[in-house]
Formats: C-alpha cells, sequence, structure tokens
C-alpha cells in the first residue's frame, strides 16, 4: 500500500510538470492556428476589395508564413513532450500492473512478424508499427503493439491511374509464448460472407483450394458462429483447439469490440484486434490532469495482460522440442 501510494505521489509530479510543457504546446499551436486564419483572412479580403489585393497579400502571406514557423516550432516541443509522457508516464503506470512491463514507443511489431504470423492472406503495401509494450505475466512473455497495415489498389479512370488505400488492420497485435513448437499452421479467422463461401468451397470441392490450409471441422457451435478455422495439421489443429481453447477464445471475442483473428505458429500465439483509437498518446487541448485517456490506455494494458489467464498459457501441459 505504501509502495503504491509513493507510486502515485510520484506520478501525479511527473503529471504537473508535463502539464506546464503540455500548455505551452497547446499555446503555440492555438497562435499558429490563429496566424493561419488571420492570414487567410486579410487575403481574401484583399481579393474582395481589390484595392486592397497587394495589401492584403502581403499581410496575409506574413502572416501565414508566421504560422508556418510556429507550426514547426510547437512540432518540436511536442516530440519532445511525447517523449516524456511515453518514457514518464506510461513506463511508470505499467509497472503499476507488473514490474516486468516495458515500452518501446518508436517500435512496434516488424512487419516480417506480421506476414509471417499469417493473421490476413493480403500483404501490405504499407504498414506502421509502435508502441510496442512486452513483459512477463507468470512463466509467459508476451508483447502486443498498435499496427496499421494498407494494401493499395488501383484504378484506371479518364484522369488516369487513381490509387485507393485498404486497411488489412488498424488496431493491436498480441503476441504470446505457446511453450510448444507447433509443426503446422493453425490460423482462426473471423466468420463472415467471403471466409463462409471459402469455407464451403474448401469442404465440398477442396481439389479448388489453392492453400496448403485445409478446413478445420470443429464441435463448439458457438466458436463455429463467429470463426473458421484453416489448418496445414488437422490433428494439431484440434490438439490445440481444445474445447477448453474454444470457449476461452469465444470469452475473448465477446470483450472485444469487434471480431479477433488467431493463428498458431512456430511457438507462438498471435491475435489481432481491430481498434480505431490511438493509444498511449499525450493530449494536447485538454490538461493532463484531469483527462481520462490514460485510464482508457490502462484499460487495454490489463485486457492484453489478462490473456494469457483467459487462455491459461501459464498451465505448461506442453514442453517445446
Amino acid at each position: 500500500m505504501a509502495e503504491e501510494t509513493a507510486t502515485g505521489a510520484s506520478l501525479q509530479i511527473i503529471l504537473n510538470e508535463l502539464e506546464i510543457q503540455r500548455k505551452k504546446v497547446s499555446d503555440i499551436k492555438t497562435k499558429a492556428y490563429l496566424f493561419l486564419a488571420g492570414g487567410v483572412i486579410l487575403i481574401a479580403i484583399g481579393v474582395l476589395l481589390g484595392s486592397l489585393m497587394i495589401a492584403g497579400a502581403i499581410s496575409g502571406g506574413a502572416s501565414i508564413i508566421t504560422s508556418i514557423v510556429l507550426f514547426s516550432n510547437s512540432s518540436q516541443k511536442f516530440n519532445d513532450y511525447r517523449h516524456e509522457f511515453k518514457q514518464r508516464v506510461v513506463a511508470t503506470v505499467l509497472k503499476s500492473i507488473d514490474p516486468s512491463l516495458e515500452i518501446e514507443y518508436k517500435y512496434g511489431l516488424p512487419e516480417s512478424d506480421f506476414i509471417n504470423s499469417q493473421l490476413f492472406t493480403q500483404r501490405p503495401d504499407r504498414y506502421r508499427s509502435q508502441d510496442q509494450i512486452y513483459g512477463n505475466a507468470g512463466k509467459t512473455r508476451f508483447s502486443f503493439s498498435e499496427v496499421h497495415a494498407e494494401y493499395k489498389t488501383e484504378t484506371q479512370t479518364k484522369n488516369g491511374r487513381q490509387e485507393h488505400w485498404h486497411t488489412i488492420l488498424k488496431g493491436i497485435v498480441f503476441c504470446a509464448d505457446f511453450n510448444k513448437h507447433f509443426n503446422g499452421l493453425t490460423v482462426v479467422k473471423p466468420k463472415d460472407m467471403g471466409s463462409a463461401l471459402g469455407a464451403w468451397i474448401s469442404d465440398k470441392m477442396p481439389i479448388f483450394s489453392s492453400s496448403s490450409k485445409q478446413l478445420v471441422k470443429l464441435e463448439n457451435i458457438e466458436f463455429n458462429k463467429a470463426f473458421v478455422t484453416y489448418s496445414t495439421d488437422q490433428v494439431e489443429a484440434r490438439y490445440i483447439l481444445t474445447p477448453a481453447m474454444m470457449e476461452r477464445l469465444c470469452e475473448l471475442n465477446d470483450k472485444s469490440a469487434a471480431t479477433i483473428s488467431v493463428s498458431f505458429i512456430g511457438s507462438y500465439v498471435y491475435i489481432a484486434f481491430p481498434l480505431e483509437k490511438d493509444y498511449f498518446e499525450p493530449p494536447v487541448f485538454k490538461s493532463l490532469l484531469t483527462t481520462k485517456s490514460l485510464d482508457e490506455d490502462l484499460s487495454i494494458v490489463r485486457f492484453m495482460y489478462a490473456i494469457i489467464s483467459e487462455l491459461d498459457l501459464n498451465t505448461r501441459i506442453w514442453g517445446k522440442e
């Protein structure tokens, strides 16, 4: 209790210090927006009145240049403020959940790991990942990162080729040691119209299946309503997806805002959670002392941390070969 009180007091001191930085960033950004708006208005007035066009252009241009300088200044100060927030605030509160938890905010899940997880069949053309949190929950090593993966399509229009970007995943990818080396690959995907049709084709006309992964028929009705499962090793898939594991994955899915995707490959389990919000970002125009965003961020960490117990990964019923 005394340690928690000391941590809380230390965190409050840090927040008070960073609140001063936040206000400086907020003030500069506000001035930048005001100068930008003023510049646009002066130029517009000059154009409308005609006789004041040159004066409006000069005054408006000067105001816009000032706004650009202020935006550049605020960007540097925000980066310093963001660094302090991640390194001091987030790192401190993570320790309140588990002393082993660390954050590497500039790094995330490598693109090669995202592809190798085979959570998604579409390869990304644009990929970004950050805010990797890692540590141990009991005997199990785990990590999770924010990921934004997209693929590109092009269409021919009368004005030339046009690019379109589509989201593969915007959310969090969780990775944990399963303490067993898998011989094959087992993937559990959300059951939508496309996957249901693909599963039917794989089942009824396996000759048309272009993948080495085969449809796995499982007995859990609720699990089959939410997911479709493929594996390169039918026996191993059933070995992994025991009745207890399927029930736990259903419970985990129920707690998630959107349907999760899961893969078992190598000696790891990967879970993708689609989410809209970017986590662990410091506020600029809201006070650090009153915002609830940190509590929301911590709720995600606790949710990820609880996956270890949700899936019972600390029960070492297997050993790695």
